[in-house]
């Protein structure tokens, strides 16, 4: 029998799958808090020594994003594509072909519109069924969906395709990063979890790649062939994906102790000494501190008691991705075309953006390991005010400045990707408690999906010449967004940097703000902060309760 977790927390004891030593809930503890000391201890090399399997089957997972990120990017750089355009777009006074600001907006929110529906539909079925199963059936469905945009005859048929691929994209978006911070320890989180964001940027470079090698194409086949890259990405990753662990804080949250050793077992390299039962037992400490902390695992206790600190930051995090003027680079091919540039430059703007995307998430994980997670994401904002700023005052004259723009544009993507893009999943992916994770990234991103609708709504609008035609005078637009984002972040966002779960779950619970987080030390054994006379007075209430469950 390996039920071992009572409701409630008062009792866990347990069959170990291994030695068949019953351990009581002291015991646990004191491992809990071994296992949370030596994570937090443990250095990037140490991390990739044990648990290398952990980073190949998180990688795996995670390429899923590739294709979410090259068909957002594929419809709208298809805005600055002629072929495309011509197809579904409308024929104006002077002879040229152009989608409308209406439709624009409305393809680019159609797949923000699936997303919304299948992030929801993660939240609950992923906790349900786990993250391998969910994920299989999502690539799936995805696989069937593909050809609808495929065969797409009229614009409106291409919205419909574009809705419904959004669903399994939706998934996509949460469960890697969902899936991401839970294989792997506290060393690794963040390189596995922006490793998702790598992901989205070279799904952009290819979809801006492919769509510039058949520019010289004049036939229906220069925008069916880039839908049908897609079919390339779902098959292996299924494979993958059905030898794949499952996630081994789900199962303790399931009750399957033994499955959640066997899952540990596989992430870690044999015979490099990590301490299975011990993880393990900070994984069922973490889990009944969530519990006896009101932690449910509903979308509504996102909303309650201290989750919901939790649940503002995360999503506000997130939609801050969109906020700080990021949709610019979204628009990137079509917006260089107003201020200027010739198509073909345009087209070789936007590759040299998406390929400093890939170079700046890399660099991040160097500044991540200097610097945290808090001082990158608001010195990141803060450039990006700088340069948005630039953008702006390069549109005002009335002369071509097409090039300086598409230079200060490559700017802004350097900055973004090594700063807010990645920095962000690292963050969302800690906020929450274990047992809310799915559902609270579930929010965020929904939030942020919220915000890119708003933004899809917006930069058409600005940019596109049937509307108000900014061009680059919409930078000054996005500068006063991004600067009220850096001043939310400088007052609410928490340096969440090296530490384990356990920990995080303490320091929200005893309401430490955020410009301390950083500076504040725990202590796992007893569920307090150190220093001051609020933690001394915490620790001797902990101890009384801890005599009472005894007796």
């Amino acid at each position: 029998m390996d039920k071992g977790i009572v409701e409630g927390g008062v009792v866990a004891n347990r069959v170990d799958s291994e030695d068949s030593n019953i351990r009581n809930d002291s015991e646990i503890i004191a491992e809990a808090a071994f296992a949370a000391d030596k994570e937090s201890k443990m250095t990037l090399r140490e991390g990739i020594k044990l648990y290398p399997h952990a980073i190949g089957w998180s990688v795996l997972l995670s390429m899923a994003i590739i294709m979410e990120g090259f068909d957002i990017v594929l419809i709208s750089n298809f805005f600055g594509f002629p072929q495309f355009v011509q197809k579904y777009g409308e024929q104006l006074p002077d002879g040229t072909y152009n989608i409308s600001a209406k439709w624009q907006t409305a393809l680019s929110n159609g797949a923000y519109v699936g997303e919304i529906i299948g992030l929801f539909i993660n939240g609950i079925v992923s906790e349900r069924y786990g993250y391998r199963k969910t994920m299989i059936g999502s690539l799936s469905i995805l696989t069937l969906l593909i050809f609808i945009p495929f065969f797409a005859p009229r614009i409106e048929i291409l919205l419909l395709g574009g809705i419904l691929l959004g669903i399994p994209w939706g998934v996509f978006q949460t469960l890697t990063t969902a899936y991401a911070s839970e294989v792997c320890p506290t060393a690794l989180r963040a390189y596995l979890t922006t490793f998702v964001n790598l992901c989205w940027v070279i799904g952009q470079l290819i979809a801006s790649s492919v769509l510039r090698g058949f520019l010289s194409r004049q036939d229906q086949w220069s925008y069916r062939i880039p839908f049908a890259l897609q079919w390339i990405w779902p098959v292996p990753i299924i494979i993958g994906c059905i030898f794949a662990p499952e996630s081994p804080w789900w199962l303790v949250r399931q009750g399957r102790i033994a499955d959640a050793e066997a899952s540990v077992r596989r992430l870690t390299k044999e015979g490099t000494g990590v301490d299975i039962q011990k993880s393990v037992s900070m994984m069922i400490r973490t889990n009944e501190l969530e519990k006896e902390a009101s932690s449910g695992t509903r979308y509504i206790d996102c909303f309650k008691g201290t989750d919901l600190r939790r649940t503002e930051i995360a999503c506000v995090v997130w939609g801050i991705q969109t906020l700080c003027g990021s949709g610019l680079m979204g628009y990137s091919t079509y917006f260089l075309q107003q201020a200027g540039l010739p198509v073909e430059q345009s087209f070789n703007f936007t590759m040299g953006q998406y390929a400093l995307g890939i170079c700046g998430t890399l660099g991040s994980w160097l500044l991540m390991m200097k610097y945290g997670r808090r001082t990158l994401y608001i010195s990141g904002l803060i450039a990006l005010f700088l340069t948005l700023l630039a953008i702006g005052c390069l549109g005002i004259p009335k002369s071509n400045m097409g090039t300086a723009i598409g230079i200060a544009l490559l700017i802004f993507t350097f900055v973004y990707d090594i700063t807010v893009g990645p920095v962000c999943y690292a963050i969302v992916a800690e906020m929450s408690t274990t047992r809310l994770r799915s559902k609270s990234i579930v929010l965020a991103r929904n939030f942020y999906n919220i915000m890119g609708i708003l933004n899809n709504v917006i930069t058409p609008l600005l940019v596109n010449v049937t509307a108000l035609n900014w061009r680059g005078k919409a930078g000054f637009f996005w500068a006063v967004s991004c600067l009220f984002c850096t001043i939310y972040c400088y007052f609410r966002l928490p340096e969440t940097s090296g530490r384990p779960y356990i920990e995080l779950d303490i320091l929200f619970e005893k309401g430490v703000s955020a410009r301390r987080f950083h500076k504040t030390k725990v202590n796992a054994t007893t569920g307090t902060i150190e220093g001051g006379e609020k933690a001394e007075k915490d620790s001797i209430e902990h101890a009384d309760h801890i005599e009472k469950v005894s007796i």
